[in-house]
């Protein structure tokens, strides 16, 4: 495993894409990214997103094949500049869609009423290549990133919308600490610490 660079942006949001492009459930990703014949455009401008995001408050982390990735964040390191600003009026425009605001912010309450006062971290999102999908990649990365963060003592908070997801982070030690269903999804969240 490695931490990515801005040098890692094409391949991780590339690897990203590849992960989800398939999924047609009821999903995090499906519900940000407007559905229509640009779809996957949308979502790549989604993916450059949380990777801007991601190395301007947290860490990204990509396996040794390159194959799959876990991108983290700090909220408390999170603030509001320019650039943020400008990188959530691109998504609105490029991905999510004017008209459909107003229903991600609902997502972001929900999100938001599941996470904890005190400092934590985040896992945004992670992704195996569709190719390499039921291999073993993510619980391998999985495992090095929770040894890398082996003394950590603050709070992880994760969403998963997915059994398969929700049953694979109780393996790691996540508890469910909630769930919601008014996104038309069921929508995990488990803490860990």
């Amino acid at each position: 495993m490695r931490v990515a660079t801005k040098e890692d942006k094409a391949l991780v949001c590339q690897l990203l894409t590849s992960a989800f492009e398939s999924l047609d459930a009821g999903n995090s990703i499906n519900y940000v990214v407007k559905q229509d014949e640009r779809r996957v455009q949308r979502m790549t401008v989604l993916m450059e997103y949380l990777f801007d995001r991601s190395i301007l408050f947290g860490e990204i982390y990509i396996a040794d094949n390159e194959k799959a990735c876990l991108m983290i964040k700090y909220p408390r390191q999170e603030r509001l500049t320019f650039r943020t600003l400008g990188l959530d009026i691109r998504l609105a425009v490029k991905c999510i869609g004017i008209s459909r605001v107003i229903k991600i912010l609902k997502r972001q309450r929900i999100v938001k009423k599941f996470a904890p006062a005190e400092e934590h971290i985040t896992p945004v999102i992670m992704g195996v290549e569709e190719d390499h999908q039921g291999r073993g990649t993510a619980v391998r990365l999985m495992l090095e990133v929770k040894n890398a963060f082996v003394d950590n003592r603050l709070p992880v908070i994760i969403d998963a919308a997915s059994r398969a997801n929700v049953e694979m982070y109780q393996k790691f030690g996540f508890k469910i600490i909630g769930k919601d269903d008014s996104l038309g999804f069921p929508l995990h969240f488990l803490r860990l610490n």
